[in-house]
């Protein structure tokens, strides 16, 4: 999947002491009804948004991630992420890749780390 949009803001890198990272960033999408979009980058992808600035009109190739949780009361609640692994330039005209210029796949172990 893939989402249009303009950034709108670009947050820091969070690391965790599990080695976890990840960068999250919002765009608003350009449609009759626009929508802010929160996308989170994890671990080597954070690298993707190096260049990245406010303004920019960019396009993001999507997963969407869906986890349960258990609480400590035994409820069991559902949550979604949206998680980004590519970015071009909407026209076609370039691509931006990460710096490390090295492919990963995501492996379940990827997301057992998640802080929540």
């Amino acid at each position: 999947m893939e989402i249009i949009g303009i950034v709108k803001k670009l947050f820091n890198v969070q690391k965790f002491d599990s080695g976890f990272q990840k960068r999250e960033i919002v765009i608003t999408t350009e449609e009759p009804y626009p929508q802010n979009v929160l996308i989170e980058f994890i671990q080597d992808k954070v690298d993707l948004l190096e260049n990245i600035k406010p303004k920019d009109k960019i396009k993001i190739f999507i997963n969407i991630r869906g986890r349960e949780w258990t609480n400590s009361e035994g409820i069991v609640k559902y949550f979604n992420s949206i998680q980004g692994w590519k970015i071009e330039d909407p026209t076609g005209t370039s691509n931006r890749t990460s710096s490390k210029n090295r492919s990963s796949s995501l492996s379940s172990d990827d997301f057992d780390d998640l802080p929540f």
